[in-house]
């Protein structure tokens, strides 16, 4: 007997978002779908981490128009940690330093967040830190020392990956895990990236550059400009950018206009 993979979606429509009375997001509108490794292009500037941290419910990002649902659930009337729990993970671009934590701690801490003291399997959970640590090329000596504290631009950018792969949301927004990251250190993450990602979740992985697409491979590519998708397409999409830059997008939409 064979059992079907979970589908699950999250669909964005017609957000509209502030940060500090400024209007950043102006009507964005995509779906992520199970499955699916989309990424998110676009200048700086464009709204691509705002978009991120608006999904997840940081309060400095207010939401003042349109919807967001995991699975039909309205995402916007969750708290952070409430959406966390739905199944939605957020990979920062610059991750903060926890003195006094230690990495383990905090995986065990936040994979327990998923979990009940029923259904927490302590084994698996030694167990994929132990295989997800091999995949990204990681000394375990890593998970005794603080959060972050003293790591490398890689490593904590690896330490993210990490959480995703030890909490497996539904799905996960990487923004810009490839920033400040040498030729090697993308390729790792890259790999293991597409690696990690599951046919019953989904991945929107932001980026400025097709350097790290070239390992991730995206089922689908967003383009984002001036606060709103401007372009989505296949993987070729990101070829083209590479090749013509953002500004063959802003012609386009000037002489759509």
């Amino acid at each position: 007997m064979t059992t079907s993979t979970p589908e699950h979606t999250l669909e964005v429509k017609g957000l509209h978002a502030e940060v500090a009375g400024k209007e950043i997001l102006k009507g964005v509108s995509l779906t992520l779908k199970s499955g699916e490794l989309s990424a998110l292009m676009g200048p700086n500037g464009s709204g691509k981490s705002t978009l991120a941290y608006a999904l997840m419910g940081h309060p400095k990002y207010k939401v003042t128009a349109g919807t967001v649902t995991l699975d039909g659930k309205d995402l916007l009337k969750l708290s952070v940690d409430h959406r966390a729990r739905a199944g939605l993970f957020l990979g920062f671009q610059y991750p903060q330093e926890v003195s006094g934590l230690s990495l383990s701690k905090f995986l065990w801490t936040a994979y327990m967040q998923r979990h009940t003291a029923e259904n927490a399997d302590a084994n698996g959970f030694d167990a994929d830190l132990k295989r997800n640590l091999g995949y990204l090329g990681m000394d375990d000596a890593l998970l005794k020392r603080s959060l972050n504290e003293g790591f490398s631009g890689g490593e904590k950018k690896r330490v993210e990956v990490l959480q995703m792969a030890t909490l497996k949301p539904l799905f996960a927004i990487l923004d810009e895990p490839d920033s400040g990251l040498d030729i090697d250190a993308v390729r790792s993450v890259g790999e293991t990236v597409a690696k990690l990602h599951r046919p019953d979740a989904g991945i929107l992985l932001i980026t400025h550059y097709q350097r790290i697409l070239k390992y991730v491979k995206p089922d689908k590519v967003f383009v984002m400009v001036d606060g709103a998708i401007a372009l989505s397409g296949g993987r070729e999409l990101a070829e083209q950018l590479e090749a013509k830059g953002y500004d063959w997008v802003r012609l386009g939409i000037a002489e759509a206009a």
